[in-house]
C-alpha cells in the first residue's frame, strides 16, 4: 500500500454520519501449505463519531483493502459510549488492563492536547477527547493496547450516573476546586 493511500486510510471520513476511522496497524502473516507460503493481512482499526463514541475492530483477508474493510465493519458494531467532560476531556482517571498490558489514563486541564502513544492515541481522537494524559506500561502489542484502554474507558462513569444511583444531587458527591464539598461547608 502506498504511503499517499496509508495516510488516507488513516485518517478517512465517512459521509453518512461522519465517522473518524484510524488505522492502528496492518500485519502480513503468512500461511504455510505444501507448496509454500500463503501470504494475507490483518488489519487493526479504531473508528469513532468524536462526540464520546468509539469502538475498534479487526479483520483478515488476502487483500489490505477487504481486511481494512472487515475490520472497519467489525469496528462500526462494536461501538460504545464513553461519557466526556466539557466534551473535551475524561471526567476522572482510570486504570484498564489486559493480558500484559496495562494503562492509566487522566484527566487533563484545557490546552494540554493528546499525550498519550501509538493505538491509544487512535483512540482519543477516534473518541473526541482534546486534553487527556495516558501512559501505557507492560506490553506494546497493538491489541492488548486497545483492550486494555477499552477496559479503562468501560469503569469511566458521569458525576450525573453516580448522583442517580445514590439519589443525591451531582453538587453533593463533587469535590470543589478549591477542595471543599458543599455539605462540608460551615458558614
Amino acid at each position: 500500500m502506498a504511503r499517499a493511500e496509508r495516510n488516507e486510510a488513516q485518517t478517512g471520513k465517512e459521509e453518512g454520519n461522519e465517522l473518524i476511522d484510524k488505522l492502528v496497524s496492518i500485519n502480513r502473516v503468512a500461511k504455510v501449505v505444501k507448496g509454500g507460503r500463503r501470504f494475507g493481512f490483518a488489519a487493526l482499526v479504531v473508528v469513532g463519531d468524536g462526540k464520546g463514541r468509539v469502538g475498534y475492530g479487526s479483520g483478515k483477508a488476502k487483500e489490505v483493502s477487504d481486511a481494512m474493510r472487515k475490520a472497519l465493519d467489525s469496528a462500526k458494531k462494536s461501538m460504545v459510549r464513553i461519557p466526556l467532560r466539557e466534551g473535551r476531556t475524561l471526567h476522572h482517571d482510570v486504570y484498564g488492563r489486559f493480558g500484559a498490558g496495562k494503562v492509566m489514563i487522566r484527566m487533563a486541564p484545557a490546552g494540554t492536547g493528546i499525550i498519550a502513544g501509538g493505538p491509544m492515541r487512535a483512540v482519543f481522537e477516534a473518541l473526541g477527547v482534546h486534553d487527556v494524559v495516558a501512559k501505557s506500561v507492560g506490553t506494546s502489542n497493538p491489541h492488548n493496547m486497545l483492550k486494555a484502554t477499552f477496559d479503562a474507558l468501560d469503569s469511566m462513569r458521569a458525576p450525573r450516573s453516580i448522583a442517580a444511583k445514590r439519589g443525591k444531587k451531582v453538587g453533593e458527591i463533587i469535590e470543589r476546586r478549591d477542595g471543599i464539598r458543599p455539605e462540608d461547608k460551615k458558614e
